[in-house]
Parts: structure tokens; C-alpha cells; sequence
């Protein structure tokens, strides 16, 4: 298992201590945490930094409501937002929700060693109760919303007053919402739904986002009215240790 989740498994081992957790109407069995298929580079330490800069900076209205996308598809995207969803929680005491709403090519579930079953796809087709589609993670305050079943084609994402009405029942229900997105620079999923959240964060890839396609990303982004929040610079290479490195 990848170092980034370290915490997550110290936090699997306590699953006794589970019961501890505050009675919701949808709360029910919890899940062990799994590395995302694309694993990223980033160290829990960075991810730490990340949520603090991003939604726990003292003296600033924090966003709730953020959107992550990679420039390109392999840029880490997937991984690095269940990872930051993860650090959040244990950063905080308000609820956190973790959305797969990367209805392309959807992988967070696997992440969370979960089936995919009814989720956002769903939510925006057919209007439901929140409670029936969220599910339980480990810890006491993290949980996830599944892309569904259905995919973009067959649930229109771009459909505004749906996903705006998602978007608000999930701003609703919890804290803070981390939604992992489809690239930006080949669908458009990413620029509709930062048009609903309080802000974007892009992620490239230090060994194949190329300088043009980082800025086509960006001015896609602000084009459609997105926050962009700021740029994670993910996968990058040492040419010493990390560990001297940061000495330095």
C-alpha cells in the first residue's frame, strides 16, 4: 500500500473504535481505504500542506466546495483528491465528501475498495434522497459519493440545473466537498462544474504536461467563469534524495 495512505491504514486497525462515530440517517458499514489505481507522487506531508493552503487558511473565507482536474489525462488527478479528502478529514472535525464525479473513466471507488452502485450518475438522471447514494469511510467524518453507474453520455453532467442542485444538496450536507474530475483539456465536465463550486485546482504532471497544454487548461478554466485556485505540480523527479533535498 502506498505511503500516502499510511494513516489510513493505522486508522483501519482502529475499526473497533468505529461505533464512536456521530449517528447519521445513511450511516452504515464503513470501508478500508485502498492506493488508487493511478498512485500519486505526493507524500502525506504535502498533502497536509495542500488542505491547509487550499481550505484551512486562518483569516480567509475557505473554499468548500472544490473541484480537482488534471491538464491531461495520467496527471495523478484521482488519487491526489481522495488523498487530500483523507488529510482534510484528519485535519478538521466537520463532515467531508469525496465525489467521484469523473463519469469518463471513474476509478475513486476502487480506491476506496467499494462497487460503484448508485451515485452522482444517478443523482442527476433521477432526482433522489443524498442519503441513499453516499457511503461510509474509515474515520469519523469522511465519506464518498460513487459516479454511479451511468456515465456521461447517458446522464448529461453539462445538464446545469441538475448538477447545480447536486452541487447545493451536497454543500448542504457536508463541510467540505472535494469532487475529482475528467481532464480538462479533453472534456468539458470539469469547466461545468466549477462553474457550481467555490473554486478549481489543476493538476500537471511534472514529466508530460507540456507548457502549452497547462495554459490552454488554465484559460479553459477561467473562460467558463471557474475559480482557479492554484496549479499542483505532481510526479516530480529528484535528481538527489527527496530527504537532502528539503535541507536544502
Amino acid at each position: 500500500m502506498s505511503r500516502n495512505f499510511d494513516l489510513l491504514q493505522r486508522v483501519a486497525k482502529e475499526a473497533q473504535e468505529w461505533s464512536r462515530v456521530a449517528t447519521k440517517p445513511w450511516e452504515g458499514r464503513t470501508y478500508e481505504m485502498r492506493p488508487v489505481p493511478d498512485a500519486h507522487a505526493l507524500s502525506r506531508e504535502e498533502l497536509v500542506r495542500l488542505v491547509r493552503t487550499v481550505f484551512l487558511s486562518p483569516g480567509e473565507k475557505s473554499p468548500r466546495v472544490v473541484v480537482f482536474t488534471g491538464a491531461d489525462p495520467g496527471a495523478g488527478c484521482s488519487s491526489i483528491c481522495l488523498g487530500a479528502a483523507e488529510a482534510l478529514a484528519a485535519q478538521m472535525e466537520g463532515t467531508v465528501c469525496v465525489v467521484d464525479s469523473n463519469l469518463r473513466h471513474p476509478s475513486l471507488h476502487m480506491g476506496c475498495g467499494l462497487d460503484r452502485l448508485r451515485g452522482l450518475s444517478e443523482m442527476l438522471a433521477e432526482p433522489g434522497p443524498l442519503q441513499e447514494s453516499i457511503r461510509k469511510l474509515p474515520g469519523d467524518n469522511l465519506w464518498f459519493l460513487s459516479s454511479g453507474l451511468g456515465n456521461a453520455h447517458t446522464t448529461g453532467i453539462t445538464n446545469a440545473s441538475r448538477l447545480a442542485a447536486c452541487v447545493t444538496e451536497l454543500r448542504r450536507e457536508f463541510s467540505f466537498v472535494l469532487m475529482d474530475s475528467p481532464c480538462t483539456n479533453l472534456y468539458s465536465d470539469a469547466t461545468s462544474l466549477g462553474q457550481y463550486a467555490d473554486g478549481v485546482i489543476l493538476i500537471i504532471s511534472a514529466n508530460s504536461t507540456r507548457r502549452e497544454s497547462a495554459r490552454r487548461a488554465k484559460e479553459s478554466l477561467q473562460a467558463a467563469g471557474a475559480s482557479l485556485l492554484g496549479a499542483v505540480l505532481n510526479k516530480r523527479t529528484y535528481p538527489i534524495p527527496q530527504a537532502i533535498y528539503e535541507r536544502l
